[in-house]
């Protein structure tokens, strides 16, 4: 596949991206415990993640359909579709699974729909602990199995999206990057936080490390206690941003409002304030708890309204 003349057959339009589950029950996953897995013997530890590995892949095939019928882009898969893949067990269940998994991926790349993962917020590369950082990797090199196993590029067309970590070690962060293997490297992006790192802070890394920043506005504008996203450091920094991407086409940022007031860190339902910048970036994952809901309401008020007139204009 070539990403490049995908994105470069885009229009112009940003594409919203869906962000693992819809609020309809259309696309919906399901998961086991730890403790009922480990209840049982190990030959049906191994049924159990045949059955649920099989019928997620499925659930994922129903969320490409979902996401082609909808006319949306990206889609964020959720990082638990295969619990336990990081074991042994785990893995062998996936490996036995390879050209159902292929057949899947392929599909997504034939519909033209970008596959994104976020990983778990126990992936902290720059934790002082020795056993995170380990154990970060292991999931990373996990997601990145799944990755390549559905056909996606080892490339940030199909990204794999985390936060800094902990705050003041980025000598540790640059560190652990450079060492990590070429399937993880090569899709890595950093995503700026409300606390930690800023955006700034993080766009230093990037910039050093060569990993692509993905800019959250909502998130900028809480680490800066800013009151509006028309604040000129939110076009600065999507604009700054975009130079850590070797394909800028391929940028993705993510949007969401707070729930009770503007700076409230917890997801609103629908997105009601976008940033005028944001007509500029190609990709944006909505982070609202009413998923396509909210998609629908910026294709119709904001994308509708605003957007060739701002397309003229520029």
């Amino acid at each position: 596949m070539s990403e490049i003349n995908q994105v470069l057959e885009k229009e112009i339009l940003p594409e919203l991206g869906l962000v693992c589950i819809t609020t309809s029950d259309a696309v919906r996953f399901r998961t086991v415990t730890r403790k009922r897995l480990l209840q049982l013997a190990e030959t049906e530890q191994e049924k159990v993640l045949r059955e649920l590995y099989a019928d997620n892949l499925k659930r994922l095939d129903k969320a490409i359909d979902f996401c082609c019928a909808n006319n949306i882009r990206l889609y964020r898969m959720t990082s638990a579709l295969f619990p336990f893949a990081d074991t042994d067990l785990g893995e062998t269940v996936l490996h036995s699974m390879a050209e159902e998994l292929r057949n899947t991926g392929d599909r997504a790349i034939s519909l033209n729909i970008r596959l994104v993962l976020h990983p778990d917020q126990f992936v902290v590369l720059s934790s002082d602990k020795p056993d995170v950082v380990k154990n970060s990797i292991k999931i990373l090199a996990t997601h990145a199995l799944i990755l390549d196993m559905l056909g996606q590029p080892r490339s940030p067309y199909a990204l794999m999206n985390i936060h800094g970590g902990k705050g003041d070690r980025t000598s540790q962060l640059t560190s652990v990057i450079r060492d990590l293997p070429e399937s993880i490297r090569s899709r890595l992006t950093f995503e700026n936080d409300e606390y930690a790192y800023s955006s700034s802070e993080l766009l230093e890394v990037c910039l050093e490390t060569a990993v692509p920043m993905v800019f959250d506005a909502h998130h900028h504008v809480i680490h800066e206690h800013l009151e509006s996203y028309d604040d000129p450091s939110v076009a600065e920094m999507l604009a700054a941003a975009r130079t850590t991407w070797s394909v800028p086409e391929l940028q993705l940022v993510h949007i969401s409002n707070g729930k009770e007031f503007f700076a409230d860190p917890r997801h609103s339902d629908l997105i009601t304030e976008m940033p005028e910048c944001y007509y500029q970036a190609p990709w944006i994952e909505v982070e609202a708890k009413f998923k396509e809901l909210a998609i629908e309401k910026l294709r119709a008020e904001w994308l509708g309204a605003n957007v060739r007139e701002f397309s003229n204009v520029s």
